[in-house]
């Protein structure tokens, strides 16, 4: 390891400074010669900028994906070191920022050290100036430890959901999307978004009443004056989030891994839905809508792609020996939404699929870590309501508020916690959002009602991180979950705005001499509202 690694104050500082720089347009302030080589600056309205900042994701012990966007054709540059001095630097040539990608650009850093701080910087050369480079933009991230080596530092996960959601848009005044600085103050090896990175079916407007007589100000582009239906509305979602400095500062400083839920693409989409009630889309596939939706996450969003499956979003990391992290995708191979009643499994009790869950079965009975974490979108005995269907009442999770045995969507969850009880699959933890409140439940065998062939395990909720504050939902009793904590009191009224600083996220933190895991639910400022410690099975 390199005696001259960067600080992780010196660093926060750097990404601030970055984050400034960025947000006054680029055009002044930050400057960092490419290659420590000092040389002639081009007139500022000739160079690239990076709207967007920079971004980490899908960090293994070896490989991590570096995301960046430019306003113009430009090709994108990564240097990395594991020196704050890039001595003994790499350089990676990218591919092409177009229009065709949004003007996005990702390199897929392979032959990291395992284990280690890698600092980076990016920039863009300009394509119909070659020769011209944008000011590279400074970002840091840690890598994976491998999984022979004893673990020897703790491991900090922290998770949560919903973005902008509500009509809840960047007020300036209110200091923009703060949930971003306080995730970033916790220091996380690596951020699980649990989804609803972006609501593409819910518009802004400029201004908002508050119940204390004060105003929201929304800044408020295009993309998000309508519900988005093209491909660059669904981008233009993306970049407004992005655009805040609290969010460049974060992206710069902890690797993400995302997941997706349906305020990507529409309300409580699935497969085959018709919008041919909402008169806001003129565009009434929500197929098709999640299909231009997808493209523009995948440009977003720093994640790698499968190689045999381009657009597969479920995938597992591993931490070493202390944790394996499971993302699950409960959007794309679910069936319509019902009321959850069928008996038997079949096409309209899909959540997870066949295949996904067929994966999801092999990599946990592979699994060596410690912890399994699977990070699940949507939560397991929470009630999720949808509008009713065809005259009766239809559900959005996998509970059907029904007590009884499993049935429904709740066939798979059986059917899953069965197998890992038959394999002997232990320490497994959930974590979620979507439900726009925080909350710890202890799932149990000895308080279902029929269905008892499972070992206790916990769910973690958290969320929303910038939009309306909801719950608390019902929990339905099928598979014994207790409510140990949660964020919001019973007759709570939500649609609360994220000026009440109501908004939640989660850490799970590993300890390398105990092998213990501590569950924690912090709120925007960062303030610790509970915690539990977990010892090992």
């Amino acid at each position: 390891m390199a005696d001259d690694t960067l600080s992780r104050r010196s660093f926060l500082g750097l990404s601030l400074a970055a984050g400034a720089h960025l947000a006054t347009g680029g055009r002044e302030g930050l400057w960092l010669p490419a290659h420590g080589a000092p040389g002639l600056v081009p007139s500022a309205r000739l160079r690239p900028l990076l709207p967007n900042g920079v971004q980490t994701g899908d960090v293994t012990a070896s490989r991590a994906v570096v995301w960046s966007r430019s306003d113009r054709p430009a090709r994108l540059e990564v240097q990395w070191s594991t020196s704050d001095r890039f001595t003994d630097a790499r350089t990676v040539r990218g591919p092409a920022a177009m229009e065709s990608t949004g003007f996005t650009a990702q390199v897929d850093l392979t032959a990291l050290p395992p284990g280690e701080q890698i600092v980076y910087r990016a920039r863009f050369e300009s394509l119909e100036l070659p020769g011209t480079w944008s000011e590279p933009v400074v970002g840091r991230f840690r890598t994976a430890p491998s999984a022979g080596a004893a673990p020897t530092r703790p491991i900090r996960l922290a998770w949560s959901g919903d973005e902008v959601g509500q009509g809840w848009g960047r007020d300036l005044d209110r200091g923009g999307l703060r949930m971003f600085e306080a995730l970033r103050n916790a220091e996380p090896d690596v951020f699980v978004h649990s989804g609803d990175i972006i609501y593409a079916d819910q518009p802004l407007d400029a201004e908002v009443p508050l119940d204390d007589g004060s105003v929201w100000r929304n800044v408020v582009t295009e993309a998000k004056a309508k519900v988005a239906e093209t491909l660059d509305e669904f981008r233009g979602n993306f970049a407004y989030n992005l655009d805040d400095p609290h969010t460049q500062a974060f992206g710069s400083a902890v690797p993400l891994i995302a997941q997706w839920d349906d305020h990507e693409v529409v309300n409580n989409w699935f497969p085959g839905m018709q919008l041919d009630q909402d008169d806001r889309y003129t565009v009434k596939s929500a197929s098709l809508l999640a299909a231009r939706a997808r493209q523009a996450l995948f440009e977003f969003v720093p994640m790698r792609r499968h190689a045999d499956e381009a657009e597969r979003i479920y995938r597992s990391f591993s931490y070493g020996p202390l944790l394996d992290v499971f993302v699950l995708d409960l959007r794309s191979y679910r069936g319509p939404n019902t009321s959850g009643l069928q008996a038997d499994p079949g096409p309209d009790t899909a959540m997870i699929g066949d295949a996904q869950m067929a994966w999801l079965k092999d990599a946990l009975r592979a699994s060596r870590a410690t912890w399994k974490v699977i990070a699940c979108d949507m939560p397991i005995g929470l009630v999720v309501r949808d509008f009713p269907r065809n005259g009766e009442p239809a559900f959005e999770a996998f509970a059907n508020a029904d007590d009884g045995e499993p049935r429904g969507r709740e066939l798979e969850v059986a059917d899953l916690l069965s197998f890992m009880k038959r394999e002997g699959i232990r320490n497994t933890v959930w974590i979620t959002a979507d439900v726009h409140y925080a909350a710890a439940h202890r799932y149990s065998p000895e308080r279902a009602t029929r269905f008892t062939d499972f070992d206790p395990f916990w769910e973690f909720v958290a969320g929303p991180m910038h939009a309306g504050t909801f719950g608390p939902n019902a929990l339905d009793a099928t598979f014994g979950p207790e409510v140990v904590f949660n964020s919001v009191p019973d007759g709570f009224e939500g649609g609360r705005p994220p000026s009440d600083d109501l908004q939640f996220f989660g850490t799970l933190d590993i300890d390398p001499r105990t092998r213990a895991l501590t569950a924690a639910i912090h709120d925007v400022n960062g303030q610790r509202l509970w915690s539990r410690e977990l010892p090992p099975a």
